[in-house]
C-alpha cells in the first residue's frame, strides 16, 4: 500500500468513527504500530486529525484536505461516479473541468475514449491529458492553489469568459439544498462559477461525503447546475431535495 493511500485510509477510519486507536489501525492496515504512529504524527502536523493518547481523533471539521490525501479516498465509488458522468459526454464535445479527485477520474475515462477538447484549470489533469494526442487541451492560467492543484483568480475567470464548453464537470466540497454548491476557497469558488456560467450544461460530481455539506465559499445555487452525479450511499433525503430544486440526480 502506498503511503498516500495509507494516509487516506487512516483519515477515512478516523472520520467514520470520530476516533481510533493505534493498535486498531495497525490491524486494519496490516502495518506495524510504529508505522501508524509516524503516519498519525505526519497527519497531525498537517492538522488533518488530532493526536490522542494511544490513537487519533477527528481534527478541525471544515479543514480542506489536500488533493494527494483525497485521491485514494472512496476510489471505487469515485470511479463509478466517473463512469456515469463520462456517459453524459457526446463524441467530440468541448468539456470544461475544474480540479478534484473525482473530476480527475472523469478526465481519465474521457481521454481513453476518443477525440475531444478539454478546457481545464487543474494542472494535474493537464499533465495527464497532454500525453493523449487525440485530446485538444486548453489550460486556463491563474494563481496556483497547492491544496487542489488548480489555477484560480481573475486571470482564470477572464480566460474562461472567452470560451464556451458543451459540458462542464465541477468538483465541489459541498452541495446541499440549503446552500447550493460550495468550496473552501473564495478565489476557487469564483473560478468554478465561471466554468458554470460559460457552459451549456454543468454537472457536479460528488461522492457521499459532499452531499448535504456546506463550506466557506459559495460557487452557485442549485439553479446554477443541471446535474449531480453521486454514489449510492449518498443520503436519500438530501438527494430528494436537490432533485426537487430541478437538478437531475444520477447515482453511479
Amino acid at each position: 500500500m502506498l503511503r498516500t493511500e495509507r494516509h487516506a485510509r487512516i483519515l477515512e477510519h478516523v472520520t467514520a468513527r470520530g476516533g481510533i486507536e493505534v493498535h486498531e489501525l495497525s490491524r486494519l492496515l496490516d502495518v506495524s504500530t510504529a508505522t501508524v504512529r509516524r503516519d498519525l504524527q505526519h497527519l497531525s502536523g498537517l492538522r488533518l486529525l488530532r493526536r490522542t493518547h494511544g490513537g487519533a481523533a477527528v481534527g478541525p471539521m471544515d479543514l480542506e484536505m489536500p488533493l494527494q490525501h483525497r485521491a485514494g479516498r472512496s476510489r471505487p465509488e469515485k470511479q463509478a461516479i466517473a463512469e456515469a458522468a463520462a456517459a453524459l459526454v457526446p463524441d467530440g464535445a468541448v468539456v470544461g473541468m475544474n480540479g478534484g479527485s473525482t473530476v480527475t477520474e472523469v478526465a481519465r475515462l474521457l481521454a481513453a475514449r476518443g477525440p475531444l477538447t478539454v478546457v481545464t484549470n487543474a494542472v494535474n489533469i493537464a499533465a495527464e491529458l497532454v500525453l493523449h494526442k487525440h485530446v485538444t487541451l486548453i489550460v486556463i492560467g491563474g494563481n496556483a492553489r497547492n491544496a487542489s492543484y488548480e489555477l484560480v483568480g481573475p486571470i482564470a475567470e477572464k480566460t474562461l469568459a472567452s470560451y464556451h464548453t458543451d459540458i462542464a464537470f465541477l468538483g465541489v466540497d459541498g452541495i446541499s439544498t440549503a446552500h447550493g454548491c460550495t468550496t473552501h476557497d473564495q478565489l476557487e469558488a469564483a473560478t468554478d462559477r465561471a466554468f458554470a456560467d460559460n457552459s451549456g450544461r454543468t454537472v457536479v460530481v460528488a461522492d457521499r461525503t459532499k452531499i448535504g455539506r456546506a463550506t466557506l465559499a459559495k460557487i452557485c445555487p442549485l439553479t446554477g447546475i443541471d446535474d449531480l452525479v453521486t454514489d449510492g450511499a449518498a443520503p436519500d433525503a438530501e438527494l430528494a431535495g436537490i432533485a426537487a430544486a430541478g437538478v437531475k440526480v444520477t447515482v453511479g
